[in-house]
This record gives structure tokens, C-alpha cells and sequence, in this order.
């Protein structure tokens, strides 16, 4: 996957599952989108689902830190190539 195939996948999943419309790549989403860490863990579960693959309970930690969709983007990024190594 590209990083713009990434970046809008990603985009469709705030748009599908979270009903955050057009949201900047760098709003950070708990304050602006008042994303929770049930949000958070559904995230992670969309991104199981993009990855086909489950992530692993260090990967998981891993994205604790992640406060922007450029965020997710960039671990995404990592995930999948981590998985085509």
C-alpha cells in the first residue's frame, strides 16, 4: 500500500465508523474530534481488518501515543511493512 492509498483508507474509516467528516491530518483527535480510547480500540480493530493481520499486544502499545489521523497514517505505514519483511 502507498501512503496515499493509506491516508485515504484511513480517511474512510473516521468517515465510515466515526462520522468525522473532512477532518485535518493533524487535528488531534481527542480534542477535536473528542475521540475516546473505545474509539481508539475500534481503530485498531479497522486497522486488524486493513492489514489482515492482528496486531500484536507490543504493536498495540505501540499506537498508545497516536494523536493525529498523519499519526495513524505513519503507524500503518510501519505495520505493513513490518508484515512484507
Amino acid at each position: 500500500m502507498t501512503r496515499n492509498e493509506i491516508e485515504k483508507k484511513i480517511l474512510n474509516i473516521m468517515k465510515d465508523e466515526f462520522e468525522i467528516e473532512n477532518p485535518g491530518l493533524d487535528d488531534d483527535l481527542r480534542e477535536v474530534h473528542s475521540f475516546d480510547s473505545i474509539d481508539a480500540i475500534e481503530l485498531l480493530r479497522e486497522i486488524e481488518i486493513l492489514l489482515d493481520s492482528e496486531l500484536t499486544q507490543n504493536e498495540k502499545k505501540q499506537a498508545m501515543d497516536i494523536r493525529t489521523i498523519s499519526q495513524v497514517c505513519d503507524y500503518v505505514e510501519l505495520m505493513a511493512q513490518n508484515r512484507s519483511n
